[in-house]
């Protein structure tokens, strides 16, 4: 059993000002991506420009944080938002969801491409393939928040976290996430976008790969407390909500692919 070691909330602190840890690791994720980008731009068969990759982020920055807050709230806090409204701008306590910040991210993306005159699922492949870094990073803010905590473990590796009233050991969920949705669809994507591939092939395989990683660690980690189980009580509004993701994503590849066969 291992004990969270209960990191303080705030990584520095200047005068009034605070700088949390949760926004910290968002501010590396998105370095990193950059940084990804930058490098597979140079590639032959992905190019695309340094200033280009820097005017993109900026776009999928926004997508990222306000379709992730949005989403948050009327996925999983609507309730929470009705008795104190601004609640939705205190980001640095946590609360973001993936799918919407996925769909605000394809909203960027889309006013992207069409300023620039390039295709959506261009612009789309080349996202897809560096998000799982920012999605590394966002996990390891939320282990470091000591939430989204899993159920009751009796596994080497159960920890027990200081927000957790039971104080029992627990799958470490969020860690789970880090690896799955992070490192390892991260090496998964950028193996395959190493060779030319139809458009609409990496966002497709992405999607794929987030709903099968997310739905797994779903069962082993706690619901949200003011939604539960849905379903009969056997899934969570995360898995609801990854059905849709895995099946565009193999419709996706399907048809990229046949499109490119002679």
């Amino acid at each position: 059993m291992l004990i969270h070691p209960n990191f303080d909330p705030v990584a520095l602190s200047l005068g009034p000002v605070q700088i949390h840890w949760y926004g910290l690791m968002y501010l590396i994720g998105f370095y990193g991506c950059w940084f990804l980008a930058v490098r597979r731009g140079k590639s032959a068969h992905m190019p695309f420009a340094a200033m280009a990759v820097s005017d993109l982020l900026f776009y999928v920055a926004l997508g990222v944080i306000l379709g992730g807050r949005i989403g948050y709230t009327l996925f999983y806090n609507l309730p929470g938002f009705i008795d104190d409204p601004v609640e939705i701008f205190r980001i640095w306590k946590g609360g973001m969801s993936f799918h919407g910040g996925l769909l605000g991210v394809i909203a960027a993306v889309w006013l992207y491409a069409r300023s620039r005159t390039l295709t959506f699922f261009y612009v789309m492949d080349f996202v897809a393939l560096v998000v799982p870094f920012g999605l590394l990073t966002g996990r390891i803010g939320n282990f470091i928040n000591a939430e989204l905590w899993g159920k009751p473990s009796s596994l080497p590796w159960a920890m027990v976290f200081p927000s957790d009233p039971d104080r029992l050991p627990r799958h470490p969920s969020m860690l789970y996430e880090a690896f799955l949705e992070g490192a390892v669809m991260l090496a998964i994507l950028w193996w395959y976008s190493s060779k030319p591939r139809p458009p609409a092939a990496v966002c497709g395989l992405f999607l794929v790969l987030y709903g099968v990683f997310r739905s797994m660690i779903e069962f082993v980690r706690v619901p949200d407390a003011q939604i539960g189980y849905l379903a009969g009580g056997w899934l969570t509004m995360g898995q609801v909500l990854c059905i849709p993701m895995w099946l565009t994503g193999a419709a996706l590849m399907i048809w990229a692919h046949r499109r490119s066969s002679p």
